[in-house]
């Protein structure tokens, strides 16, 4: 999907996690605003604490924008949602989590 098709699934659905999600994604793949990136994940994150991809990229875009205060409890919280057995998958993603989270020590 292009950016404009995530744009629009967020402007019919704006409480759709996954359109959050993709919108948010798709910003920080084609080197949008980080900011703007940041606000989507934010929301994707909140709608579904636990969908792992959304914590994974909220992260990263908060590292990116030097705010690595913020991203910590983010990436715990994804980490937590799947060794607690909440998440629906995204266990492929820990051991990234992880690395994030050791190089912001």
């Amino acid at each position: 999907m292009d950016i404009d098709a995530f744009r629009q699934m967020v402007a019919k659905n704006p409480k759709g996690f996954l359109g959050r999600y993709g919108l948010g994604n798709k910003i920080l793949q084609e080197n949008g605003s980080v900011e703007e990136a940041v606000e989507h994940l934010t929301v994707a994150t909140e709608l579904d604490p636990t969908h792992v991809a959304s914590h994974l990229a909220l992260g990263r875009a908060l590292i990116q924008l030097g705010r690595s205060a913020d991203a910590k409890p983010v990436l715990t919280a994804g980490i937590e949602a799947v060794l607690s057995g909440r998440a629906n998958g995204g266990k492929d993603l820990v051991p990234d989590m992880q690395e994030l989270l050791r190089s912001l020590e």
